[in-house]
């Protein structure tokens, strides 16, 4: 699907149809409350080290976690099969509850480095206990990595493809192969398409910010331009195309 991203719009575009995730479609994918803007992660600019968050996590020694902190790239994380030895043998149940959580989120939801959990996932995942909500996030990363794919014009989407799909909400059948769904999605027409998820009933959607038709949202590894205005007929209102800032 990454060949049909528009970047500068933030959006599918499938010939004549766009189509985009929104942060109302996580909101309910994900079954989380509204969301409020003191209540959205944004990452802070210095936060404690990954070795004190996987000790307030994991409820491990800082030693232990000093001895499993591997550096990948420019980042550090943590190797799964070290977290998946943990999930095994932890004396303490709830945190073999929050360690397994916390391996999903970094190896499903926010992949980075292949087999393992990077520091900045942690940091989001100690804070949802403070009822900080994860969905801006999630969207934020869904849109960059999305655009980061399509300006390479190689690599493979980072991210959870499962929420992705039901987001946009296409037809899905495990018998038709990647070329068949490149012609279909060639060829899609508005006359194929609902405007309008049924599991989706937002009371308001949030499409501008300020005097802006953008919202910046605040993912793990940085900030995003997300542009809904572009495809408010998903929710049954009229569509605006903002002008290009790219």
């Amino acid at each position: 699907m990454v060949q049909f991203w528009n970047p500068p719009y933030s959006c599918f575009t499938f010939g004549d149809v766009d189509l985009v995730p929104t942060l109302e479609d996580y909101t309910t994918l994900l079954r989380c409350p509204w969301i409020q803007g003191h209540k959205a992660y944004v990452r802070l600019a210095s936060f404690p080290a990954f070795t004190k968050k996987l000790v307030m996590i994991t409820g491990m020694s800082e030693q232990w976690a000093v001895a499993h902190v591997q550096q990948k790239g420019d980042s550090k994380c943590i190797p799964w099969a070290v977290l998946r030895d943990l999930i095994s043998t932890h004396p303490d149940v709830k945190k073999r509850v929050d360690v397994l959580a916390l391996s999903i989120y970094g190896m499903v939801i926010f992949p980075k480095a292949l087999g393992h959990i990077d520091e900045a996932v942690a940091d989001l995942f100690d804070r949802l206990g403070k009822q900080n909500t994860p969905v801006a996030a999630i969207l934020a990363e869904t849109i960059r990595s999305l655009s980061a794919c399509r300006r390479a014009g190689e690599g493979r989407f980072i991210g959870c493809a499962q929420l992705l799909l039901e987001a946009v909400d296409m037809p899905r059948g495990d018998d038709i192969s990647e070329e068949r769904w490149i012609d279909i999605l060639q060829n899609l027409q508005e006359e194929d398409v609902m405007w309008k998820a049924p599991w989706l009933v937002p009371s308001e959607v949030l499409y501008r910010c300020g005097s802006f038709d953008w919202v910046p949202l605040p993912g793990i590894w940085g900030v995003v331009g997300y542009t809904p205005l572009f495809v408010l007929r998903q929710y049954r209102a009229r569509q605006f195309i903002p002008a290009n800032r790219v």
